[in-house]
């Protein structure tokens, strides 16, 4: 890992910063286009790194970095976070479902520089094959399936979060390049990501030898993982679990045993066995989360409802059972600390220091396959199956049974419980949102109870009834398009619910 962040270091230099004034601020610096770059193997290996550093952090010092959003998308408007003492005025209108285009966690830039990037290699790259006769056709086929895998997580972030966006798939290379692009209905995104994942999986090894570049980097097995994310948002659920069996069949995943700590294997340590893609920060490059969480500068808290509510506490036991993910994984009960990012033991008793602050970012991991494929399965009127993988990650977790009892043999039953299941697991790793949205929009929004109860309990109760009728209108799930976009590219048109 310290090797690779060596080289993101290195790249950064070279991917850096976009040009100004310009619609997207797509086009890199020079460094990435001239003539004289795109010639050896070597060229071709730095651009790749620069896509996985323009994720780490944004490259034009005018965004946040990715890990940000992703968090914030992820999570402020669903239940699982409450606003802490420095929590910006942005950040409180989501939360409250107030969201204007002015709103700077509605600037998709971050994003864009990353596709620019993915783009770039895919373009350029080949020809490489021309230039230097070490570089193979197999050293390019993983170039480009890395830029095809982030471009298509790229989309599928976009698309769930503004629905409709602007579908560039050539590179921005020069300022001839510069065009205004209207927005692609959601479901030619959609479409493109699939295409571009299946791609992806044909060019992409199984492993490139080392465990911890494998969870850093792209493999085939990450383009499966978001290839079933993505037919699950799509509805096409037999496809869904197809890719998830490609996942488990491959067999170098599984869950951390239920004898290790769920918090020092997964968050503390990292790129661990049940690991499939996450953002490697370490000491050289420290992730934005410190001042995020720590109590002395929050502006997330845990919401208070989730160790009774959630994770359940045990009344009855006198050495009382507890849920391995909530106290001391999640969060720090007694403060409500999100202790994932920022904890250094899973005792709730340290945290980590400024100096510290590398916790990786998780995209993927092996508990997300067995979910999504109980999820899909459930859909195809497989409960009693899908009850059985649910039962694998609650026993791994030491899991408490209270409320409502898992009920094999309903498949509304199921669906309500494994969406409890995975705010469980997935806790502030920016899945909550998605997870109730994919919810709700199945079966045309018969699942609308699924956002008013978070809303319910996220909201002030004066702001409830006024946050109750937006998400009756579908188009208020999506954010606004950032004004700025609106100003420099004169074909966007506003998303509906904010013209």
């Amino acid at each position: 890992m310290k090797q690779l962040l060596i080289y993101i270091s290195t790249i950064v230099v070279l991917a850096g910063t976009a040009s100004c004034n310009k619609w997207l601020e797509l086009k890199p610096q020079d460094g990435l286009v001239r003539e004289d770059f795109w010639k050896t193997k070597e060229q071709v290996a730095a651009a790749v790194t620069g896509i996985y550093a323009s994720m780490l952090d944004n490259t034009s010092g005018k965004t946040l970095a990715m890990p940000e959003y992703l968090f914030v998308w992820g999570e402020a408007r669903a239940d699982m976070v409450t606003p802490g003492f420095r929590i910006s005025a942005n950040e409180t209108d989501m939360v409250n479902m107030n969201i204007l285009p002015t709103n700077t966690f509605a600037n998709w830039r971050t994003f864009y520089e990353t596709i620019n990037y993915c783009n770039t290699v895919i373009k350029l790259a080949p020809n490489v094959l021309n230039e230097d006769n070490t570089f193979t056709q197999d050293m390019l086929n993983r170039a480009v399936g890395e830029a095809l895998t982030i471009r298509g997580l790229m989309y599928f972030y976009l698309v769930r979060t503004f629905d409709q966006v602007p579908l560039k798939l050539e590179p921005t290379l020069s300022d001839n390049d510069l065009s205004s692009m209207a927005k692609s209905p959601s479901e030619d995104i959609l479409n493109q990501i699939v295409s571009d994942l299946k791609a992806a999986e044909n060019l992409l090894p199984d492993s490139y030898g080392n465990s911890a570049v494998d969870r850093g980097r792209a493999t085939k097995y990450t383009a499966c993982a978001i290839l079933a994310d993505t037919y699950l948002w799509m509805e096409k659920y037999a496809e869904c679990a197809a890719e998830c069996d490609k996942v488990i069949a491959s067999g170098r995943y599984g869950l951390v045993s239920q004898e290790n700590s769920l918090f020092n294997a997964l968050f503390w340590t990292g790129n661990s066995v049940e690991s499939i893609f996450e953002l490697q920060y370490d000491a050289q490059k420290l992730n934005p989360f410190f001042n995020i969480f720590a109590s002395n500068s929050r502006r997330w808290g845990a919401a208070s409802h989730l160790m009774e509510e959630v994770y359940g506490v045990d009344l009855v036991n006198t050495i009382p059972q507890k849920d391995k993910r909530g106290d001391g994984m999640a969060l720090r009960a007694e403060d409500g600390t999100i202790w994932k990012y920022i904890g250094a033991n899973d005792a709730g008793t340290a945290m980590r220091t400024a100096d510290q602050s590398f916790a990786h970012w998780i995209f993927y991991r092996y508990a997300d396959i067995l979910l999504m494929k109980a999820e899909a399965i459930n859909q195809l009127d497989q409960p009693l199956e899908a009850s059985r993988i649910v039962k694998t990650i609650r026993e791994r977790a030491t899991a408490l049974d209270f409320g409502d009892a898992m009920d094999s043999t309903s498949k509304s039953s199921m669906e309500d419980f494994i969406l409890q299941e995975r705010a469980r697991e997935f806790a502030f790793e920016g899945k909550r949102w998605y997870d109730l949205v994919r919810n709700a929009k199945r079966n045309n929004f018969a699942g609308l109870r699924y956002l008013i109860n978070a809303a319910s309990k996220s909201i002030p109760p004066d702001m409830q009834q006024s946050a109750f009728g937006k998400l009756r209108d579908r188009n208020s799930l999506f954010m606004p398009i950032y004004l700025y976009e609106l100003q420099t590219n004169k074909l966007l048109v506003q998303n509906p619910f904010y013209k």
